[in-house]
């Protein structure tokens, strides 16, 4: 269950504080999402205009971001506004503009700009204070990036609303993480709703996308994370290097491709759930980065006989929770399982608690590739100076010692030593073709002799 909601909290910001903000680097005017800038020159100077006469201004919608006890704020809406405030007084270079107002003191429409304002006294000492010190109200917000993209769309289809294309930015482009995520999500989406991690609803609302972003992520960091440090990642326009994508990217789908091999009901088991399909998915990825061996058929049906029976004992202890019945003694795993996903956030504690268990109950079935990938200089001597005939094991063909490899006769990704006993000569297309396929030992020993 996902009780992640979105947050917002109500304040009031100077044109002083958020000028401060966007010199220190801390405000964001165009994270991924955003659409251009759509303001007629116009627009910029009425914006201008009620603001020396104190009029209100709309509220500024800001997602809020916490990084190492630092904050940064990426603009939801009111980019426009700040970017006219900013350019006005001649904090965003390239925004520059005058416009005519009243400047009390003087007598008819003045006007005034940013250097008008630092070079003219009478306009420095009545406008600049009134100017940096008006108040705009601000709501910052936090929470699942498809909330946040959709109050962005949502606070846009008035006023100047956004495009048909703008729409498919928001919700579908920006970032490279959040152009990859999209990718991803929506290769991955028939199996997810198949195996019913994902539901229609929430692939409508962004959920796959937002997901598949977690995912990689995840996987790039190497650790689980939380949710908000996906959303962070998303608003930030160059977060992660194409080099980082492709391999993260390539990760997710191993994994999803594995836990899809290995658990082949999943939707019957409470894994179909997102808090506990990702915790599954991470430790697979993990497992396969530390050199387990997952296409080993009786292994994976021990792991899924494991996995099925306790989801079967952790949904047991729900059901009595349920009706207020006491638990068994013995029944602490089960208990403590069931806690990391009960609770009202799913943040990395509970997330690492969760692996803990999952690795206890299913991490040691699987035994671990030779961490020596290749046969070393030493023992391709050593194989072709004590192999009689110089044959390949495969079709028979006379070698040579600038066309002959070595094949492991059970496979690397299988579980093959690099070894001696587990090798045998070999013509490169016949490795080739052989693949990670187990060898006929008999066979390859005929040839060898």
């Amino acid at each position: 269950m996902d009780y992640e909601k979105l947050t917002k909290q109500h304040e009031t910001k100077t044109v002083a504080d958020l000028a401060h903000l966007y010199e220190k680097g801390m405000l964001e005017l165009s994270p991924a999402f955003q659409r251009k800038s759509v303001w007629l020159l116009k627009d910029r100077r009425k914006l201008i205009d009620t603001v020396a006469r104190n009029y209100p201004l709309p509220a500024i919608f800001l997602y809020r971001e916490e990084d190492g006890g630092k904050l940064r704020y990426s603009v939801i809406d009111g980019k426009q506004r700040l970017e006219t405030l900013l350019g006005f007084l001649g904090y965003l270079r390239g925004g520059r503009f005058d416009v005519r107002i009243e400047v009390p003191g003087l007598e008819g429409l003045q006007r005034v700009s940013a250097q008008t304002i630092k070079s003219n006294k009478t306009h420095r000492e009545k406008l600049s204070p009134h100017f940096m010190g008006y108040r705009i109200p601000v709501i910052e917000v936090a929470g699942p990036l498809s909330d946040i993209i959709e109050v962005f769309v949502r606070i846009n289809s008035t006023g100047k609303p956004l495009t048909p294309q703008e729409r498919r930015k928001a919700h579908y482009s920006g970032s490279g993480l959040l152009v990859e995520a999209t990718r991803l999500a929506n290769k991955l989406e028939p199996h997810w709703l198949k195996i019913g991690v994902m539901s229609v609803q929430q692939i409508a609302r962004m959920k796959h996308v937002e997901f598949a972003a977690e995912l990689l992520v995840t996987l790039e960091a190497g650790d689980v994370i939380n949710k908000k440090a996906a959303v962070d990642k998303v608003m930030a326009t160059s977060s992660m290097t194409p080099a980082q994508l492709r391999k993260a990217s390539a990760k997710v789908l191993g994994a999803v491709n594995h836990v899809k091999r290995m658990f082949p009901d999943l939707r019957s088991t409470r894994f179909k759930q997102l808090t506990d399909y990702y915790s599954l998915t991470v430790l697979i990825a993990k497992l396969a980065q530390q050199g387990a061996i997952l296409t080993d058929k009786k292994r994976n049906q021990l792991a899924w006989d494991l996995l099925r029976a306790f989801s079967v004992e952790v949904d047991k202890i729900r059901e009595l929770q349920r009706k207020l019945l006491a638990t068994k003694p013995d029944t602490e795993v089960y208990r403590d399982y069931l806690l990391t996903v009960s609770q009202m956030t799913d943040d990395v504690s509970q997330r690492r608690r969760r692996e803990l268990i999952l690795t206890g109950l299913i991490g040691s079935i699987f035994a671990k590739k030779d961490d020596q990938r290749s046969f070393s200089p030493e023992q391709r001597r050593i194989l072709w100076n004590t192999n009689a005939e110089k044959k390949c094991a495969g079709c028979g063909v006379k070698l040579n010692w600038t066309n002959f490899t070595i094949d492991h006769i059970d496979p690397h990704s299988k579980g093959g030593k690099s070894n001696l006993d587990n090798a045998a000569l070999m013509c490169r297309s016949c490795n080739s073709a052989k693949g990670n396929r187990r060898a006929a030992k008999n066979r390859v020993a005929a040839r060898a002799r």
